[in-house]
């Protein structure tokens, strides 16, 4: 799996692009690395590019990063918004948003990157 976090050109969002097969461990390690990015950069809002890859966890296990990694992991900012990006057709990151959303985190799936970016610019 590869993946890499930038900053967008205009510096409003972090973008953290995934290859590969994900699950509950190498999305944590990302995702603490991209709100580390933003932290130091002063921004909230992150645009998670998953259009090529898969999530390969259980339910159970995309239920424990919501409630537990998420929501219990130091340098995790609890108010970012999140506009995931996922490739049409491709069901395996919906759970994920369900459980994020219910646990309380502002994360929506997006198959537009144009609407994407509207919920980012909100």
């Amino acid at each position: 799996m590869n993946y890499t976090i930038t900053p967008s050109k205009d510096g409003k969002y972090i973008i953290l692009k995934i290859q590969g097969e994900i699950n509950r461990q190498s999305a944590m390690k990302q995702n603490l690395e991209a709100h580390t990015l933003g932290g130091k950069l002063g921004i909230n809002r992150y645009l998670v590019d998953v259009t090529e890859s898969r999530n390969t966890d259980s339910v159970m296990e995309s239920y424990d990063f919501a409630y537990e990694d998420m929501k219990n992991t130091e340098g995790i900012d609890l108010y970012a918004r999140v506009a995931l990006l996922v490739s049409p057709g491709d069901h395996s990151h919906d759970f994920i948003e369900t459980v994020t959303t219910n646990s309380g985190l502002n994360v929506k799936i997006f198959t537009d990157f144009d609407l994407a970016m509207q919920f980012l610019e909100k």
